[in-house]
């Protein structure tokens, strides 16, 4: 079998490796793939593996015999689902591989903005404690967690996750789930996004890009927050409008932003929120933690060898 990776070098940099992949067939890895470089590569492969190249219906019409497409991530976005099911292509992602690593960004940016450690650790390196009258120093707002509430938005395994960090810090946690309220653990309490907004001291996102979630958060909503509120996204980017999120944070109505994915990735350089004031970004790394990287090539691994078995696993488009 002739498996082709196009963009390898997010998922394995050089700290994994590949020889369980390579068991499996003739194996090419590309560190990144161009679309002008895409089809020339693949023309000949029985499968595909894919973090962030797209495999639309027009590149696979000339691949005569892909059988394969895995995705190096739980979204499968960037694959024409329809086109592959039509064209029998199997289509397989990666779920719940970052669930532990996610969760834990989430707490980072969260204990980042209320604790400040990168900006007081930046100022004693540069002398301004060494310099102070008193045995201790800030110049920042300083909060615990304990008896503030965390609003989740979604309760997938990552959402699920937070919640119950969050209860070991002492929150009270609400969330907005389609999940029944009868099946959600003791101390997580049902509610819709709208009652999110006016007890959240934390809003965290964690539902999928859909055409009613894309923009959700925009400038009326942020409205309805409790001013100072801190707004967490580790999901998608486009959850939020990005100007209006700046303009809260311009304004003091919302406290903090704390994110690790942005509307483009890349982001523009004069994008808004790189200079809005307590807007920390995070260049799209919670999922990249060496443990859920090597779960996720595991899986992968897996997936193509279970479909190589005719059993396949993890099959987004069956």
């Amino acid at each position: 079998m002739k498996i082709i990776v196009l963009d390898g070098y997010t998922v394995n940099p050089g700290d994994l490796s590949w020889t369980e992949l390579q068991a499996l067939g003739d194996v090419v890895v590309f560190p990144r793939t161009t679309g002008d470089e895409l089809v020339d590569r693949c023309k000949d492969a029985d499968a595909l593996l894919t973090n962030k190249v797209v495999i639309d219906a027009g590149v696979m019409s000339h691949l005569p015999k892909l059988k394969y497409i895995g995705v190096l991530a739980t979204g499968y976005n960037v694959v024409d689902i329809a086109a592959a099911r039509e064209r029998g292509v199997c289509v397989t992602n990666i779920p719940a591989y970052s669930t532990d690593s996610v969760a834990q960004m989430v707490f980072a940016h969260i204990l980042n903005i209320t604790n400040r450690v990168g900006h007081y650790a930046r100022l004693s390196r540069e002398g301004r404690w060494s310099r102070n009258e008193d045995f201790c120093y800030w110049d920042t707002p300083l909060h615990e967690l304990a008896g503030k509430t965390m609003g989740i938005v979604g309760l997938g395994h990552i959402g699920m996750k937070v919640a119950r960090i969050a209860r070991e810090f002492g929150m009270d946690v609400f969330a907005s789930t389609s999940k029944h309220s009868s099946s959600l653990p003791d101390g997580i309490q049902k509610t819709t996004l709208q009652g999110l907004l006016g007890v959240s001291d934390i809003l965290t996102l964690h539902c999928p890009l859909t055409d009613n979630t894309r923009g959700m958060i925009n400038s009326t909503i942020l409205k309805r927050m409790k001013r100072g509120a801190i707004l967490i996204n580790t999901g998608r980017g486009p959850l939020v409008n990005e100007a209006d999120v700046a303009a809260a944070l311009k304004s003091g109505q919302l406290g903090g932003y704390g994110a690790d994915v942005m509307c483009q990735e890349p982001p523009a350089v004069d994008n808004p929120l790189l200079s809005a004031p307590n807007a920390f970004i995070t260049p799209h790394i919670a999922w990249a933690t060496f443990e859920a990287r090597g779960r996720l090539l595991d899986i992968a691994v897996e997936n193509l060898r279970t479909f190589m078995e005719g059993s396949p696993a993890n099959v987004v488009n069956g």
